[in-house]
């Protein structure tokens, strides 16, 4: 009897996963919570994983380079990062405003709510992308960049920055998809876009086969010619219709209405966004100080983190979907109790990432690299980074939530005071006076983004995200 039960039960979860990655028709709104998540959970966690693993890869082969060009893909992607602040900010009002009008079975709105939302990430994206054509060797020098970063990076730096539009589109896309609860139609898109770029790199980094050897700038040729081919793949589904979201040739047009809403949301959301990374940058900044290997260990140790922490973020989108649509139908009490399982399933996964990282730090750095001048400080940079995974856990849980009810004020104000005026003083003091040099900076991160959970627990706890207007 008990092998019957176990036998339907296996049987059971692999046809949910099933589901999950071919994309399921779930009404998010009603039935067992804890499948919802799953549903949700188990697309975003790959496309997470994709996207974790292209950052690893492609550090991994430009490693083999040396340290200017390790240093190089540091500098030009902490200021790429307000690219994606800005197309994650336009994403999180886009996730909102989509997902509320799925939960309110309006899926004409929802349509119109997405065409507006690219309309805005195209502007934006010529907006910051053709300047950076011409300002981007200008934008190392600021951050620091040595003789030898500019000479190896003035191209990396020119395709990357300039082409930002193309990756801008992309997040913003898959929040359009995620919003209306199409995940597994956002996962394939990573999941294509990428596989490009994994099989890309070493050809044009290093010259295979008939390819030319670009060094670093073949990396950002790779990166632009995959994510190129997703935002493609994109604009097909999204005119094709997933499980949730289609839109028509008609709904092509601008809505001022809805697109000012768009821009209300997105204001705060972008400058949620951009807070923490600008604070990102200052410390790249502050890294830099302490020459080059000292940000090439940053680089490859904040690498591998992200390859382990970005699942969770995948796990953690499940909860500003689901909060969206279930506000959408008047249940409140439901997105909340979302929330709170969201968050101790994603304690336990980045948990125990955190735990195994902190043991093992060493042997992953060396597998990146053998120089001993770098080594040491990447292991460091990791294994003091993974201390903070738990309150990472709930922390970006939370902030999903916030967001995905179209509150993007409250994470807004504890981003300004928990990164620009906690974690960057904090930074300097233990990097400089207290002469812990980039240890400093990297303690100053694990124990800001503790703080910044903590605080926003108890902020979400209050309920008055719940009456947020999308």
């Amino acid at each position: 009897m008990d092998s019957r039960i176990t036998t339907r039960e296996s049987s059971s979860f692999w046809a949910s996963v099933r589901e999950a990655l071919r994309g399921s028709h779930q009404d998010y709104t009603s039935g067992s919570l804890t499948r919802a998540i799953f549903l949700l959970a188990v697309p975003m966690v790959l496309e997470m994983f994709m996207e974790s693993l292209f950052a690893v890869v492609d550090v991994f082969w430009v490693a083999h380079l040396g340290a200017d060009s390790v240093a190089t893909v540091g500098l030009v992607e902490s200021v790429l990062s307000l690219v994606y602040a800005v197309g994650m900010g336009l994403g999180l009002s886009a996730t909102a405003m989509v997902a509320r009008r799925i939960g309110e079975k309006d899926r004409e709105g929802a349509a119109v709510a997405a065409v507006q939302a690219i309309a805005l990430g195209l502007l934006t994206g010529l907006g910051m992308g053709l300047p950076c054509l011409y300002l981007a060797p200008r934008l190392l020098r600021l951050m620091g960049a040595s003789p030898g970063i500019l000479t190896v990076g003035t191209s990396f730096s020119r395709i990357t920055m300039g082409g930002c539009i193309v990756v801008l589109l992309l997040f913003l896309n898959n929040a359009v998809f995620r919003g209306a609860g199409d995940a597994a139609i956002a996962m394939r898109v990573l999941w294509l876009s990428n596989s490009i770029n994994l099989v890309l790199d070493p050809c044009l980094i290093f010259g295979l086969g008939p390819f030319p050897r670009l060094g670093v700038t073949g990396a950002a040729l790779s990166t632009i010619i995959g994510r190129g081919v997703g935002v493609a793949y994109q604009f097909y589904r999204l005119h094709k219709g997933g499980e949730h979201i289609r839109i028509y040739a008609r709904q092509i047009r601008l809505n001022l209405e809805v697109m000012l809403r768009l821009l209300r949301i997105s204001v705060t959301g972008i400058t949620q966004m951009v807070i923490p990374h600008v604070a990102w940058i200052s410390l790249v900044r502050m890294v830099s100080v302490f020459g080059s290997a000292a940000l090439a260990g940053y680089t490859i140790g904040i690498r591998i983190a992200i390859f382990f922490i970005l699942p969770a973020w995948g796990l953690s989108g499940a909860a500003a979907t689901l909060v969206g649509q279930n506000l959408g139908a008047q249940q409140p009490e439901r997105a909340e109790r979302s929330v709170w399982k969201t968050g101790f399933y994603n304690m336990l996964f980045l948990g125990g990432e955190g735990v195994f990282l902190v043991l093992f730090a060493g042997p992953i750095v060396c597998l990146f690299t053998s120089d001993p001048a770098i080594v040491p400080l990447a292991t460091a940079c990791l294994r003091i980074i993974s201390v903070g995974n738990i309150g990472y856990a709930y922390g970006m849980v939370i902030f999903q939530a916030f967001n995905g009810a179209g509150d993007t004020l409250t994470p807004t104000v504890l981003n300004f005071f928990g990164f620009l005026l906690f974690e960057i003083p904090l930074a300097h003091a233990l990097a400089i006076p207290m002469g812990m040099r980039s240890s400093g900076v990297y303690w100053a991160i694990a124990v800001s983004e503790s703080v910044i959970a903590a605080v926003s627990v108890l902020l979400f706890r209050r309920g008055h995200w719940k009456e947020a207007k999308v």
